[in-house]
């Protein structure tokens, strides 16, 4: 118990603080210490198995002219602005579509939102049988449409990154669908009578009314999308491992293959510091433009 002699504004910022102790303490442990050592580690040269030696900025120049590594940084590029893009946009045409009213409209918001809770290795079993180059339902379904030569999708080094971001956008899709509906949810249904009067209606009362309001929501979904994005690497790995060859290697799988594979911890935490320093950046100005535009 606190002493009741303690100031009672004391008192209370004590009792503020019991709360967020566990969650500190979790994050110091955690978070804090491990950058921490990543962040020596990058400057030192260590395979885990034998004594550190300091390595400079050896690590950071190897790195830096790595050929897999600067062709991974594109890929996760593209595979970010590919996944932010069209699931946001799917997300928020399925919002949409689920916030009017209609029979089992909740058995359809439960089916939408369940990829992103399902086990990660039971979707990638489904959609390796889907996307299997003679029989899966995929390029059967493309042969009924004329395609002759369907791709051989996760077998493919041209189409094997395009079939990890189908997959990767309609896990994720669900989630931000629901943070999509809760915003819809949230607007006055005064403004929607107000527009019908003053003759807006359809795409012209959801452009000028609607969407600026979920200016907020887009801009949590952006974010985290590019976060998560960048962060990506359960989803490819049990797709793809990576493969084949580097095709859709990303910093995420780069940075595993090091520290797994070649036991390069040096160069495993200057590539990771690399990302922490993009994703920075890329959250700093995503901010920036926040407020420019509120």
């Amino acid at each position: 118990m606190i002493a009741k002699g303690i100031p009672l504004v004391i008192r209370n910022n004590l009792v503020g603080y019991s709360f967020i102790l566990p969650n500190f303490i979790g994050f110091f442990i955690f978070i804090l210490i491990p950058m921490s050592f990543s962040l020596l580690l990058s400057f030192m040269q260590w395979d885990g198995f034998n004594a550190m030696s300091f390595n400079g900025v050896k690590n950071f120049v190897s790195i830096l002219n790595d050929e897999i590594f600067s062709q991974s940084i594109s890929r996760t590029f593209i595979y970010t602005i590919s996944c932010v893009i069209f699931t946001a946009f799917a997300s928020l045409g399925l919002a949409v579509l689920l916030n009017r009213k209609f029979f089992g409209k909740g058995f359809f918001r439960s089916a939408i939102f369940f990829p992103y809770i399902a086990s990660i290795v039971s979707i990638a079993v489904v959609w390796r049988l889907l996307f299997m180059r003679d029989v899966g339902p995929i390029n059967v379904f493309l042969r009924l449409m004329g395609v002759t030569d369907p791709p051989g999708w996760f077998a493919s080094t041209q189409w094997a990154l395009p079939a990890v971001i189908i997959v990767a956008i309609w896990r994720s899709m669900g989630y931000y669908m629901i943070v999509y509906l809760a915003a819809l949810q949230n607007i006055p249904k005064e403004l929607h009578e107000a527009a019908s009067i003053d003759g807006a209606s359809g795409l012209k009362y959801f452009w000028r009314i609607v969407f600026p309001l979920l200016s907020p929501a887009t801009f949590f979904v952006v974010l985290m999308l590019t976060v998560n994005s960048f962060k990506s690497f359960d989803i490819i790995f049990a797709l793809t491992e990576g493969g084949p060859g580097t095709a859709t290697t990303l910093i995420s799988n780069y940075i595993y293959n090091k520290a797994f594979i070649a036991f390069d911890y040096g160069q495993t935490s200057a590539a990771a510091m690399i990302l922490l320093v993009i994703v920075a950046l890329l959250t700093f100005f995503q901010f920036k433009l926040e407020k420019k535009l509120s």
